[in-house]
């Protein structure tokens, strides 16, 4: 009975099954998912292995590694091996490669169409589980010239506020803005609110001479363009 427990833990495997060991002498690239989780997490329990334990933390998610960084720490806690500082490594790691994404998705400059504003901001909101309103502002050839959150929780015309936009726009030069936000839910109709945001917006730009050139509504998989279906 010894000897069947003991086959469980990583330090009784051979050098090449150890992930860390299979990571330094063959590169990360080699490694599936749950080996480099199982790096992330150190150890499984007395039942199976950290990296068994990995396989089956994806299988909850179909192996989707966008669906796991989602699952909130709790969420990570209930699977029988996952303590809370385990939970936390892992959710830091996805978030890590989120960041990274963005950061990857903001070397676009030039928005050509709302595909291109999609995959760039994607990577930033499309993820999240709460709802971002962020401006991209655009020079006259449609560079960007920065991004910002302006706002962070359910959208409302409320939360927007016309003037920080606006002097914004004038402080970088700005001649035309994309407006985007995420929905969480993964639908991707508009709403009233994102209608009268969209409209108080474009209104307040026009007086400046600012073009709103889109608004896009963005999920994880795909997006809504307000320009593309003709509200703007």
């Amino acid at each position: 009975m010894q000897e069947k427990s003991t086959s469980f833990s990583i330090k009784h495997w051979s050098d090449d099954d150890k992930p860390r060991e299979k990571l330094v002498h063959k590169g990360e690239s080699v490694l599936s998912d749950a080996e480099l989780i199982a790096i992330l997490i150190g150890s499984g329990s007395r039942s199976e292995s950290a990296v068994e334990l990995s396989k089956r933390i994806l299988a909850s998610v179909n192996n989707n590694l966008n669906e796991l960084g989602k699952l909130s720490i709790k969420q990570l806690m209930l699977f029988k091996g996952i303590g809370e500082a385990k939970a936390v490594t892992i959710a830091a790691a996805l978030e890590i490669g989120r960041r990274r994404r963005g950061e990857e998705a903001l070397k676009i400059t030039k928005i050509g169409s709302s595909r291109d504003a999609f995959e760039l901001l994607r990577p930033i909101i499309g993820e999240l589980q709460h709802e971002e309103f962020w401006i991209l502002y655009l020079n006259n050839a449609n560079k960007v010239l920065h991004s910002s959150q302006l706002s962070k929780g359910g959208l409302t015309g409320t939360l927007v506020d016309v003037r920080i936009v606006m002097k914004e726009a004038l402080q970088l030069g700005a001649v035309a803005l994309v407006l985007a936000h995420n929905h969480p839910s993964g639908t991707l109709k508009p709403s009233k609110a994102d209608r009268e945001v969209t409209q108080k917006l474009k209104s307040a730009s026009e007086a400046l001479d600012i073009k709103v050139l889109d608004h896009l509504i963005v999920t994880q998989r795909d997006y809504y363009s307000f320009a593309d279906e003709g509200l703007l």
